[in-house]
């Protein structure tokens, strides 16, 4: 794709959080004239900040921080003036010369993007991660020397505003109806995450996922050399066969020696494992990684046996779909805890995956609704709370020893807490007091 010059260019950078600050930075050292606004003016703007409350049409570009709706009315105006909208994606992307390997998804993503990281890392690839994971892709082009390789994770909100980009390597673990609040309608958000790979050629290649129903149309699409990964089908690509991953039937590593839990994470394992197999990663080099990495904080991340009960901190289950995965990873009898934000989506889709649930408790926005579908499942014990503290208080009481006690939200953290980590930080400090454990 053709790379944008913004040399010369009046530039305005919409939000200043950590992206913000860092395509500010990068806008400057290739010569734009760079602007900055917000809704809010930012206490801790650089001394060099030009601040302004609006755009004109003396703007040759805006760009936004990547969860800022495009609603907003400084963005129409911006689009109604026919000035492009970005992410500071495509600005970090426009100056990086190496390959691009980039993963996307409705769940799964964290865990893939890092998966595959370490794989390159410990076959000695030149390579940096970053993205959606949480370092901003330009904060990594900030630095006068490029690795061979970006390993990124990119949301669907990045995705929007990054139409231009080419990976040579793009993964899809899954894809589910998310974020409908952001993008309106579920064909919104396929498409926006469809921009992974619409300007990839026969040369790339595109990862996808042999479960999710949208995977064939998104190949179909695609002029990309696609790759299938499945725990269940063992005619795709990479697959699992008598308790061994293979890829195209080379034997890569038997699942006794992978150390990461859940059956979620083996979806996110064989993907891992197709990315790395088609760069060129040596089975070595893989085996190092699965037999070492025991996965990323709040998902499905083992707090500790506290009182005889197995403790799991899942906090990033923002969705059913998550939540389902996580209870289906147990054979023992679980006490969950669940709720959080509601965005109207249908709980009842959890009934069938109760059935290892023997205590329920339910807080925030979704409480009742997930008390309704637990009373459907034939939970012996579902009791209803306002607050996670409250909700906890009460796993402690009603859990027993031998027991799974798990924090599976199936829900966004928003009505109560700022982000999903802050909410499991505060899971954990709960679940690690001694008091209130029957």
């Amino acid at each position: 794709m053709d790379q944008m010059n913004y040399q010369n260019k009046k530039v305005l950078v919409y939000g200043w959080a950590r992206s913000g600050k860092a395509v500010y930075q990068l806008l400057k050292k290739i010569g734009a004239n760079v602007y900055v606004t917000a809704d809010e003016k930012p206490t801790d703007l650089f001394d060099d900040v030009n601040f302004v409350d609006d755009i004109d049409e003396s703007f040759d570009l805006l760009v936004k921080n990547p969860g800022i709706r495009y609603e907003k009315e400084i963005i129409k105006k911006a689009l109604n003036l026919n000035i492009p909208v970005i992410t500071e994606v495509q600005v970090a992307l426009d100056q990086f010369k190496g390959e691009v390997l980039a993963v996307t998804g409705s769940n799964g993503k964290t865990t893939t993007t890092t998966l595959i990281g370490k794989m390159l890392k410990a076959d000695n690839v030149d390579v940096k991660v970053g993205g959606n994971i949480g370092i901003p892709v330009s904060e990594l082009m900030l630095s006068d020397s490029q690795p061979r390789v970006l390993m990124l994770e990119l949301s669907s909100f990045q995705l929007l505003g990054a139409q231009n980009i080419k990976p040579k390597i793009a993964v899809i673990t899954n894809l589910f109806s998310s974020h409908i609040d952001f993008h309106h309608t579920r064909e919104n958000y396929l498409q926006a995450k469809f921009s992974i790979t619409q300007h990839q050629t026969k040369d790339d290649y595109l990862v996808l996922n042999d479960s999710s129903i949208d995977s064939k149309d998104f190949a179909k699409r695609s002029q990309a050399d696609d790759y299938y990964f499945s725990p269940t089908n063992t005619s795709v690509n990479t697959y699992v066969n008598d308790g061994t991953i293979y890829f195209d039937d080379e034997k890569i590593i038997d699942l006794s020696k992978v150390v990461l839990v859940g059956e979620h994470n083996l979806e996110n394992i064989l993907a891992a494992v197709t990315a790395a197999k088609i760069f060129g990663v040596s089975n070595r080099a893989i085996e190092k990684v699965l037999t070492s990495f025991k996965g990323l904080e709040h998902r499905l991340e083992a707090v500790g046996v506290i009182k005889e009960r197995t403790v799991y901190n899942d906090s990033k289950a923002t969705d059913i779909e998550a939540t389902q995965k996580a209870l289906a990873s147990f054979k023992e009898p679980i006490t969950l805890i669940a709720g959080g934000l509601d965005r109207g989506d249908d709980l009842n889709r959890l009934v069938p995956n109760f059935k290892n649930v023997v205590s329920l408790i339910t807080y925030g926005q979704t409480k009742n609704k997930l008390q309704s579908a637990g009373e459907k499942a034939g939970i012996k014990q579902t009791v209803v709370v306002d607050t996670l503290k409250e909700a906890v208080a009460k796993a402690k009481e009603l859990s027993r020893p031998g027991q799974v006690l798990l924090f599976s939200p199936a829900a966004a953290s928003w009505d109560q807490f700022p982000n999903f980590e802050i909410r499991g930080e505060e899971f954990k400090k709960m679940i690690k007091n001694q008091e209130g454990w029957s």
